[in-house]
C-alpha cells in the first residue's frame, strides 16, 4: 500500500517493518515525531528517556540482550550523548541498534546548526542520509542489516526539511526477528584499556569493509545527464539540484554519507566537465574529493551557513530559467513571542521588574529573553543556567537567578543543582514547571506522572527531590500571581546559601488546563497608559489609544488586571 507520510513517521514505519523491538530517545525538534510515531506501535517497547544520553545507553543495553533497538535525537542532543557513542563503535552490537539524529540548518528551533556527519568521521561510524520519505523508509530497514552486518551501531542522518516535508511511501509488513543470543564477552564489551586496545583494530578493518562496500552499494546511485556539471550532493542538497536543474546535469548521489567511496567519486568525476560538490553546512564530501586528488567546487562559491533552497543552488550553478516564487506582497515580521496565558509571563515579568540578571535554558521560555520582557541574559544548552549560575555567584555576581523548566532540570539541571548544594553558593534557581515538556510539542516527562502513551507513570516529586540534594530553601509559587512571585524572588536572592523556587502552573496550551473566560477592556477606564504591553501578551493591543484584547486569544490568566491600577480590565462570562 503507498501513502503520503512525514519523513519522521516514515523512519518510524520502517522501525517498525524491520522489526525493532526497543526505543528509547529524548524529544527534540527536528527529531520527535519519529518516537512519537513509534509510540503508535504496541510491538515496539517505547519511551521517552531523561536525556538522550541514557537513551542511547537504554537502546545499547536492549541491543545486548539480543533485540534490535533505536535511539533518536536532534544534532545537540547527539553531543549529549556523545559519551557512550564513541565507545559502542568499539564494542560494537548483539542485535541491531540504529541512532537517528536531525540537525536544523537555518537553526529553525536550536540554539546551533553544527553538522552532525563529523560526528559519524569522529566515532568512524558508518551514516545513511535520506533525501525524501521513501528512502527514510528503507533506509531504517537497510540501517537494520549494516549494523547486523558490521557489527557496529548505525547513524542515520536526518534534516528539518526530510524531517518535517511528505512524500510517498510503500508499506510492507513487519518481520518479526528473533531474539539473538546473549553471550558473555568481556574482551568485547568491556571497555576497559587492555580489551580496548584490541578493539581499535577491528573497528579500523570494519571501516575498510564499509569504504568497499561503499563503493558497490545501492545507497549511493548515479544519474547521468548533461555532462558539463557533475553534481556530487546528499539528502535535502540533493532535492534542491533535481528542482533547480532537473536531468541537465548527472549527479551523484549519497545515501551513506559515511564512510564516502572513493572509486566511484573519481570514476563520476572522469565523466563530467566541472565537478561540483552541494552540501548544506560543513564541506565534508568537497574536502573528502580534494583528498582523493580531485579539483573541485563546492565552498568557494556555497555558504557554510544556512539552509539551502532550489533558488540558491540555481543561482549559484546558473541553471538556466528557474523559476522563481515571488509573493506580491511583503511578508510581515512575526518574531516569537511566549504564548498569551502562558505561566511563565508572571515570572519573567517579575525577573524584568527587579532588574535581575537571568542566566537562562532551552525550552519554550528562552522568549523571556526577547522584548519587552527582556528577561535573559544567557542560553546555552540543557541545564547549562543552574552550573553557571554556580559560577556566576562565585565569581561575586550579585541580584542573579537562573531558570530552566521542568524537562530540562530533570534532563540535565539535576547535577548542576547537587554542585550548587554541595558547594553551596548563593544560588537561586527557578524551576519553571509547566507540566509539560512545552518546546517540542506536549511530551510526558518524569515530573508529570504519565509516559509516551499517556499511561500513569512513576512521577518526581521536584520538591522532595531538591530537598534530598540538599537545598533547605524550597518553596512553590504560583506564576499567575505577581505579588507572590515578587515577594519569593525578593526574599529569596537576599537569602544565603542555595535556594530553589518552582513556579508551577500547567501551560495553557494542555488539553487539560481549564482557561477561565476572556477579559476585556472598559475602554471609559483605560488611559492609555500602555504598562499592561509591559507582559508582551499577545492577546493585548492598542487600538484608538486603548488597551485591546484579542478575545481568542486571552485564556483569562489576569495578569493584566494585576498591572492596570485604573481597573480596566472586566471578567466576562465566555459566550456559547
Amino acid at each position: 500500500m503507498k501513502t503520503l507520510m512525514l519523513g519522521n513517521a516514515a523512519v518510524a514505519r520502517g522501525l517498525y517493518e524491520a522489526g525493532c523491538q526497543v526505543a528509547s530517545s529524548y524529544p527534540g525538534t527536528p527529531s520527535t515525531e519519529i518516537t512519537q510515531s513509534i509510540s503508535e506501535y504496541d510491538e515496539i517497547y517505547s519511551e521517552w528517556a531523561t536525556n538522550e544520553k541514557v537513551a542511547m545507553e537504554v537502546a545499547f543495553g536492549a541491543s545486548l540482550a539480543g533485540k534490535r533497538s533505536f535511539t533518536g535525537m536532534k544534532h545537540v542532543g547527539l553531543n549529549v550523548a556523545a559519551d557512550p557513542l564513541f565507545t559502542l563503535s568499539y564494542t560494537g552490537v548483539n542485535a541491531g541498534m540504529v541512532i537517528a539524529v536531525a540537525d536544523d540548518p537555518g537553526m529553525h528551533s536550536s540554539q546551533n546548526e553544527q553538522d552532525s556527519r563529523h560526528y559519524a568521521r569522529a566515532a568512524k561510524l558508518p551514516m545513511l542520509e535520506p533525501a525524501d520519505s521513501s528512502e527514510c523508509l528503507q533506509f531504517a530497514k537497510i540501517a537494520y542489516e549494516l549494523s547486523e552486518k558490521y557489527d557496529t551501531p548505525v547513524l542515520i542522518r536526518m534534516c528539518t526539511r526530510i524531517a518535517h516535508s511528505q512524500s510517498i511511501v510503500e508499506l510492507s509488513e513487519r518481520k518479526e526477528q528473533p531474539t539473538k543470543e546473549y553471550v558473555k564477552n568481556a574482551p568485547k564489551y568491556v571497555m576497559m584499556p587492555g580489551f580496548a586496545r584490541a578493539r581499535h583494530p577491528i573497528l579500523e578493518s570494519r571501516m575498510r569493509d564499509l569504504v568497499d562496500m561503499a563503493e558497490e552499494t545501492p545507497l549511493n546511485r548515479v544519474e547521468m545527464g548533461g555532462t558539463e556539471i557533475g553534481v556530487v550532493t546528499s539528502g535535502t542538497a540533493y532535492q534542491y539540484v533535481k528542482e533547480a536543474f532537473g536531468d541537465s546535469v548527472s549527479v551523484l548521489k549519497l545515501g551513506m554519507v559515511h564512510p564516502l567511496p572513493e572509486k566511484l567519486i573519481i570514476d563520476f568525476a572522469s565523466k563530467v566537465k566541472k565537478l561540483v560538490v552541494v552540501e548544506e553546512l560543513d564541506s565534508i564530501i568537497e574536502d573528502h574529493c580534494k583528498k582523493i586528488g580531485l579539483a573541485v567546487t563546492g565552498k568557494d562559491i556555497f555558504p557554510l551557513e544556512g539552509e539551502f533552497s532550489q533558488n540558491l543552488v540555481a543561482e549559484k550553478l546558473g541553471a538556466p530559467d528557474i523559476q522563481k516564487p515571488q509573493l506580491e506582497e511583503a511578508v510581515p515580521q512575526r518574531p516569537p513571542v511566549m504564548c498569551a496565558g502562558c505561566s511563565h509571563r508572571g515570572l519573567f515579568y517579575t525577573l524584568s521588574k527587579l532588574k535581575a540578571t537571568v542566566l537562562g535554558d532551552i525550552g519554550c521560555y528562552t522568549l523571556g529573553s526577547t522584548p519587552p520582557l527582556s528577561a535573559m541574559d544567557s542560553t546555552i544548552c540543557m541545564g547549562a543556567s543552574i552550573s553557571s549560575l554556580h559560577g556566576f555567584a562565585r565569581a561575586g555576581g550579585k541580584n542573579c537567578v537562573c531558570v530552566v523548566g521542568d524537562s530540562t532540570f530533570i534532563h540535565m539541571g539535576v547535577g548542576g543543582l547537587i554542585d550548587i548544594a554541595y558547594n553551596g553558593s548563593d544560588s537561586t534557581v527557578i524551576i519553571l514547571d509547566n507540566s509539560t515538556t512545552g518546546m517540542t510539542g506536549h511530551q510526558d516527562n518524569p515530573t508529570t506522572g504519565y509516559n509516551i502513551k499517556g499511561e500513569p507513570a512513576g512521577k518526581i516529586d521536584l520538591e522532595a527531590l531538591c530537598e534530598a540534594i540538599g537545598i533547605k530553601r524550597v518553596r512553590v509559587v504560583d506564576p499567575y500571581d505577581l505579588k507572590a512571585c515578587e515577594e519569593a524572588v525578593k526574599e529569596e536572592m537576599a537569602a544565603s546559601g542555595p535556594s530553589v523556587i518552582i513556579a508551577r502552573r500547567p501551560c495553557a496550551l494542555l488539553k487539560t488546563t481549564k482557561t477561565k473566560p476572556p477579559l476585556t477592556v472598559d475602554k471609559e477606564k483605560c488611559t492609555g497608559c500602555k504598562i499592561c504591553m509591559r507582559l508582551g501578551c499577545p492577546a493585548i493591543s492598542i487600538k484608538d489609544k486603548k488597551a485591546d484584547i484579542n478575545q481568542t486569544l486571552c485564556v483569562g490568566c489576569d495578569l493584566c488586571s494585576q498591572l492596570c491600577k485604573f481597573g480596566a480590565f472586566v471578567k466576562t462570562a465566555r459566550e456559547g
